[in-house]
């Protein structure tokens, strides 16, 4: 088999390519491992998860209407079952739209793993009927987009499906009655709230002081405080995790070793949730040893996303952090774009990140603990919602709005949000901090009345000193 572009991985950056070069009257072939498009982000990643968060939020505001208004509809009945059927007719779905989509571009997709035998030619190996014969691929241009699996520590690794990672956690073969998260990232705290609305008594043990540390520390107060009585004060941290070993057939045995808990404790179900690493072992980059991985993996490249070798790119994952979906998305179509010949560069300002607990974070372009670390003059204003009349009627008020902004030039360096809906929200930061927005293009920009999203526009208020509901001295400018 020969083609002008092969594409390894038919995750959300490896099909985003494959389709744009297709669409560009190239002749493309996508390697897929699993055969059906998707890859992480889809098949075992956000789309479950956020299906099943989904329902956790369901539950929650439940709760809510009893508690704060009266309304009540009874404990939940949950068949686990029809809500791992409904997860997976998510998934099938959605993949099965890929791959329809990939027939009608006459993008060939091969079900195999692939490596490098040189620059120009790939060894397939499996037994799919789509292999071509001879199992190889030849090919002009190639892009890497192999994604990432969870990190797995090997002392972590007893042999007992009781220990589980997020591909396991999504399985949902039970409600167990008690669990452990390792690790208080983004994932175990999204697949512990999943788990702790379901009925389940979650735990989270974290090395660091802190949740989410990649968040500005006022975005995750609001969180840990909601988090901290929905876990029942079951978060640990400080604390590390000893070891790790069977107990009986049906209990794990953990050992603490930290201030907030010490002395061992057993689980029905152990989620390991201690990041990810990229997929760039068994590629046969050994026989290209000029494209070279860094200490974690990630596969050195140029701004173009150009490797060691010239005519192959990496995406996504496997090309460094942010390790999201939709940072690889861009990517995949930006490679393209560079094989194509077009003038062009990934320089983007801002790549938004979105944590989906409830409350929801997000942030895009400059955190404010970012800046103070690098020394970058800036101020952060910032509008609680408990002065949102939206957030009142919602019974949400712990969420946070806020500008990073240069004092300076008023140009808005970052955002951070804080609250339900954070995820929808941030699109008009990133979007702002592209176009190089400063803060009065938001404050007179009208928003609908009453939403979330005026914030917002509240937000950039408060920097001028003339937020309608929040008091701050008049701030004096150059215009006024």
């Amino acid at each position: 088999m020969q083609t002008q572009l092969v594409v390894i991985g038919g995750g959300p950056g490896g099909y985003a390519a494959a389709f744009l070069a297709a669409d560009e009257g190239m002749e493309v072939v996508l390697v897929e491992a699993e055969g059906r498009l998707g890859g992480t982000c889809l098949l075992r990643g956000c789309i479950p998860s956020k299906a099943l968060l989904h329902v956790a939020r369901v539950v929650s505001e439940a709760e809510e209407m009893e508690q704060d208004w009266g309304v009540s509809f009874g404990k939940p009945d949950i068949e686990i079952e029809k809500l791992r059927d409904r997860k997976n007719k998510v998934i099938d779905t959605l993949s099965a739209g890929l791959g329809g989509l990939a027939k009608k571009r006459k993008v060939t997709v091969v079900k195999a793993f692939a490596k490098f035998l040189d620059p120009h030619t790939l060894i397939l190996e499996g037994d799919d009927e789509s292999i071509p014969v001879g199992n190889k691929i030849t090919f002009e241009q190639a892009i890497i987009a192999t994604g990432s699996t969870p990190a797995f520590p090997r002392a972590f690794d007893i042999g007992s499906d009781r220990v589980i990672d997020s591909t396991g956690a999504l399985m949902l073969t039970d409600i167990p009655e008690t669990m452990l998260v390792i690790g208080g990232g983004y994932i175990g705290l999204e697949m512990g709230t999943v788990y702790a609305n379901l009925g389940t008594k979650v735990s989270v043990v974290e090395l660091q002081d802190g949740l989410l540390m990649g968040a500005d520390r006022d975005l995750v107060r609001p969180l840990a405080r909601r988090l901290k009585t929905l876990f029942e004060d079951r978060i640990f941290l400080n604390t590390k995790v000893g070891s790790v070993t069977k107990s009986g057939e049906n209990k794990v045995e953990v050992t603490f070793e930290g201030p907030a808990k010490f002395g061992a404790e057993q689980y029905d179900r152990v989620l390991i949730s201690v990041g990810r690493v990229p997929s760039t072992r068994n590629l046969g980059l050994e026989n290209l040893p000029s494209i070279q991985t860094d200490q974690r993996g990630f596969i050195i490249h140029d701004e173009s996303l150009r490797t060691g070798v010239e005519n192959i790119f990496v995406i996504g994952d496997a090309a460094g952090e942010p390790m999201l979906a939709h940072k690889a998305n861009h990517e995949g179509r930006h490679a393209v774009e560079v094989i194509l010949g077009h003038a062009t560069t990934f320089d983007k300002r801002a790549i938004p990140a979105v944590v989906f607990t409830d409350p929801e974070i997000a942030w895009a372009g400059l955190t404010a603990e970012e800046a103070q670390r690098d020394g970058i003059t800036h101020e952060v204003v910032a509008y609680p919602w408990a002065a949102s009349g939206r957030a009142q009627a919602l019974g949400r008020t712990e969420g946070l709005t806020k500008w990073i902004v240069d004092p300076d030039t008023e140009r808005i360096l970052g955002c951070g949000i804080v609250g339900p809906g954070a995820g929808e929200l941030i699109a008009e930061a990133a979007l702002a901090i592209e176009m190089g927005c400063v803060v009065r293009d938001i404050s007179e920009t009208v928003h609908a009345h009453p939403t979330l999203g005026e914030t917002m526009m509240n937000a950039a208020e408060v920097f001028y000193g003339t937020a309608t509901e929040v008091y701050k001295p008049r701030k004096k400018t150059a215009n006024s």
